[in-house]
Protein backbone atom coordinates (compact mmCIF):
# COMPACT_ATOMS: atom_id res chain seq x y z
CA UNK A 1 0.00 0.00 0.00
CA UNK A 2 0.97 3.58 -0.64
CA UNK A 3 -0.44 5.85 2.10
CA UNK A 4 -0.04 9.62 2.07
CA UNK A 5 -0.62 12.32 4.68
CA UNK A 6 -1.71 15.80 3.67
CA UNK A 7 -2.75 19.09 5.24
CA UNK A 8 -1.56 22.60 6.01
CA UNK A 9 1.49 23.04 8.22
CA UNK A 10 1.05 22.38 11.96
CA UNK A 11 -1.95 20.13 11.35
CA UNK A 12 -0.30 17.23 13.19
CA UNK A 13 0.75 15.01 10.27
CA UNK A 14 4.25 14.35 11.57
CA UNK A 15 3.00 13.39 15.04
CA UNK A 16 0.63 10.79 13.60
CA UNK A 17 3.23 9.42 11.18
CA UNK A 18 5.58 8.80 14.13
CA UNK A 19 2.83 6.94 16.01
CA UNK A 20 2.02 4.84 12.94
CA UNK A 21 5.70 3.95 12.51
CA UNK A 22 5.83 2.82 16.16
CA UNK A 23 2.75 0.67 15.55
CA UNK A 24 4.26 -0.88 12.41
CA UNK A 25 7.54 -1.65 14.16
CA UNK A 26 5.76 -3.25 17.12
CA UNK A 27 3.76 -5.43 14.73
CA UNK A 28 6.67 -6.28 12.38
CA UNK A 29 5.05 -4.55 9.39
CA UNK A 30 7.48 -3.64 6.61
CA UNK A 31 7.30 0.08 5.87
CA UNK A 32 9.22 2.86 4.19
CA UNK A 33 8.81 6.55 5.06
CA UNK A 34 9.35 9.25 2.44
CA UNK A 35 8.82 13.00 2.53
CA UNK A 36 8.12 15.65 -0.06
CA UNK A 37 9.99 17.41 -1.32
CA UNK A 38 12.91 15.11 -0.59
CA UNK A 39 13.56 11.43 -0.01
CA UNK A 40 16.54 11.06 -2.37
CA UNK A 41 19.85 12.90 -2.67
CA UNK A 42 18.62 14.80 -5.74
CA UNK A 43 15.18 15.51 -4.26
CA UNK A 44 16.70 16.82 -1.01
CA UNK A 45 18.82 19.29 -2.99
CA UNK A 46 15.65 20.54 -4.70
CA UNK A 47 14.01 20.78 -1.26
CA UNK A 48 16.77 23.13 -0.10
CA UNK A 49 15.95 25.53 -2.94
CA UNK A 50 12.18 25.34 -2.45
CA UNK A 51 12.23 26.05 1.28
CA UNK A 52 15.06 28.59 1.37
CA UNK A 53 13.75 32.05 2.31
CA UNK A 54 16.41 33.77 0.20
CA UNK A 55 14.55 32.56 -2.92
CA UNK A 56 11.38 34.56 -2.36
CA UNK A 57 11.23 35.42 -6.06
CA UNK A 58 10.41 31.84 -7.16
CA UNK A 59 7.44 31.98 -9.49
CA UNK A 60 4.53 29.53 -8.92
CA UNK A 61 5.32 27.86 -12.27
CA UNK A 62 8.92 27.30 -11.19
CA UNK A 63 7.70 25.98 -7.85
CA UNK A 64 5.42 23.51 -9.62
CA UNK A 65 8.20 22.18 -11.83
CA UNK A 66 10.70 21.90 -8.98
CA UNK A 67 8.25 19.96 -6.79
CA UNK A 68 7.42 17.72 -9.76
CA UNK A 69 11.10 17.09 -10.51
CA UNK A 70 11.78 16.06 -6.92
CA UNK A 71 8.70 13.83 -7.05
CA UNK A 72 9.73 12.16 -10.32
CA UNK A 73 13.06 11.14 -8.78
CA UNK A 74 11.45 9.92 -5.55
CA UNK A 75 8.83 7.78 -7.33
CA UNK A 76 11.35 6.00 -9.54
CA UNK A 77 14.20 5.70 -7.05
CA UNK A 78 12.30 4.80 -3.87
CA UNK A 79 8.51 4.51 -3.92
CA UNK A 80 7.95 2.11 -6.83
CA UNK A 81 10.85 -0.21 -5.87
CA UNK A 82 9.66 -0.40 -2.24
CA UNK A 83 6.06 -1.10 -3.27
CA UNK A 84 7.26 -3.91 -5.54
CA UNK A 85 9.16 -5.40 -2.57
CA UNK A 86 5.97 -5.54 -0.50
CA UNK A 87 6.54 -2.53 1.73
CA UNK A 88 3.85 -0.15 2.93
CA UNK A 89 5.10 3.26 1.80
CA UNK A 90 4.16 6.20 4.02
CA UNK A 91 4.36 9.56 2.29
CA UNK A 92 4.61 12.81 4.24
CA UNK A 93 2.93 14.71 1.38
CA UNK A 94 2.66 13.74 -2.29
CA UNK A 95 1.04 15.29 -5.35
CA UNK A 96 -2.13 16.39 -3.53
CA UNK A 97 0.03 19.07 -1.92
CA UNK A 98 0.80 20.42 -5.38
CA UNK A 99 -2.88 20.67 -6.27
CA UNK A 100 -3.61 22.37 -2.92
CA UNK A 101 -0.64 24.75 -2.78
CA UNK A 102 0.30 25.53 -6.38
CA UNK A 103 -3.20 24.94 -7.74
CA UNK A 104 -5.69 26.33 -5.25
CA UNK A 105 -3.16 28.44 -3.34
CA UNK A 106 -1.34 30.10 -6.24
CA UNK A 107 -4.10 29.71 -8.81
CA UNK A 108 -2.27 27.62 -11.41
CA UNK A 109 -4.37 25.57 -13.83
CA UNK A 110 -5.48 22.29 -12.22
CA UNK A 111 -5.63 20.61 -15.64
CA UNK A 112 -2.07 21.66 -16.37
CA UNK A 113 -0.92 20.45 -12.95
CA UNK A 114 -2.63 17.11 -13.59
CA UNK A 115 -0.73 16.59 -16.85
CA UNK A 116 2.63 17.43 -15.28
CA UNK A 117 1.85 15.29 -12.23
CA UNK A 118 0.88 12.23 -14.26
CA UNK A 119 4.14 12.53 -16.18
CA UNK A 120 6.25 13.04 -13.05
CA UNK A 121 4.67 10.15 -11.12
CA UNK A 122 4.34 7.75 -14.06
CA UNK A 123 0.61 7.77 -13.15
CA UNK A 124 1.25 6.42 -9.64
CA UNK A 125 -1.50 7.30 -7.16
CA UNK A 126 -1.74 6.63 -3.42
CA UNK A 127 -4.08 3.86 -2.25
CA UNK A 128 -5.10 5.93 0.76
CA UNK A 129 -4.73 9.62 1.62
CA UNK A 130 -5.40 11.22 4.99
CA UNK A 131 -6.13 14.94 4.85
CA UNK A 132 -5.62 16.63 8.21
CA UNK A 133 -8.08 19.50 8.41
CA UNK A 134 -7.52 22.26 10.93
CA UNK A 135 -8.77 25.86 11.28
CA UNK A 136 -6.12 28.44 10.39
CA UNK A 137 -6.41 30.01 13.84
CA UNK A 138 -5.47 26.71 15.51
CA UNK A 139 -2.57 26.16 13.09
CA UNK A 140 -1.36 29.69 13.85
CA UNK A 141 -1.49 29.03 17.61
CA UNK A 142 0.54 25.85 17.16
CA UNK A 143 3.05 27.68 14.98
CA UNK A 144 3.52 30.34 17.67
CA UNK A 145 4.24 27.62 20.24
CA UNK A 146 6.78 26.01 17.94
CA UNK A 147 10.22 27.62 18.16
CA UNK A 148 11.34 26.27 14.77
CA UNK A 149 12.06 28.97 12.19
CA UNK A 150 9.51 29.13 9.38
CA UNK A 151 10.62 28.14 5.88
CA UNK A 152 9.82 30.06 2.68
CA UNK A 153 6.43 28.44 2.13
CA UNK A 154 5.35 28.66 5.77
CA UNK A 155 5.90 32.42 5.51
CA UNK A 156 3.13 32.86 2.92
CA UNK A 157 0.22 35.01 4.10
CA UNK A 158 -3.01 33.87 5.75
CA UNK A 159 -5.06 34.41 2.60
CA UNK A 160 -2.87 31.89 0.78
CA UNK A 161 -3.36 29.21 3.45
CA UNK A 162 -7.09 29.86 3.51
CA UNK A 163 -7.14 28.95 -0.19
CA UNK A 164 -4.96 25.89 0.45
CA UNK A 165 -7.23 24.60 3.21
CA UNK A 166 -10.34 25.05 1.05
CA UNK A 167 -8.48 23.37 -1.79
CA UNK A 168 -7.82 20.30 0.31
CA UNK A 169 -11.52 20.10 1.21
CA UNK A 170 -12.47 20.27 -2.48
CA UNK A 171 -9.86 17.65 -3.36
CA UNK A 172 -11.21 15.30 -0.67
CA UNK A 173 -14.53 15.08 -2.52
CA UNK A 174 -13.02 13.79 -5.77
CA UNK A 175 -12.03 10.23 -4.79
CA UNK A 176 -12.85 7.57 -2.19
CA UNK A 177 -9.18 7.23 -1.22
CA UNK A 178 -9.38 10.52 0.68
CA UNK A 179 -10.15 10.43 4.39
CA UNK A 180 -10.68 13.76 6.14
CA UNK A 181 -9.25 13.85 9.67
CA UNK A 182 -10.38 16.45 12.20
CA UNK A 183 -6.93 17.51 13.37
CA UNK A 184 -8.31 19.30 16.43
CA UNK A 185 -9.26 15.99 18.09
CA UNK A 186 -7.00 14.38 20.75
CA UNK A 187 -3.85 12.79 19.32
CA UNK A 188 -4.70 9.26 20.50
CA UNK A 189 -8.23 9.47 19.08
CA UNK A 190 -6.87 10.52 15.69
CA UNK A 191 -4.35 7.67 15.78
CA UNK A 192 -7.04 5.06 16.53
CA UNK A 193 -9.12 6.26 13.58
CA UNK A 194 -6.15 6.20 11.20
CA UNK A 195 -5.00 2.71 12.19
CA UNK A 196 -8.55 1.39 11.90
CA UNK A 197 -8.87 2.79 8.37
CA UNK A 198 -5.47 1.41 7.34
CA UNK A 199 -6.32 -2.08 8.63
CA UNK A 200 -9.71 -2.02 6.89
CA UNK A 201 -8.09 -1.09 3.60
CA UNK A 202 -5.39 -3.76 3.99
CA UNK A 203 -8.09 -6.46 4.06
CA UNK A 204 -9.56 -5.35 0.72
Amino acid sequence: MFITFEGIDYSGKSTQIKKIIDYFEQNNIKYCLVREPGGTIISEKIREILLDKQFNNIFPETELLLFSSARAQLVREVIKPKLSEGYIVLGDRFFDSTFAYQGYGHGLSLKYIEKITNFATDNLKPDLTFIFDIPLEVAKERANLNKRAKDRIENFDEKFFYKVRNGYIKISNTDKRYKIIDATEPIDEIFKKIIEIILQNQKK
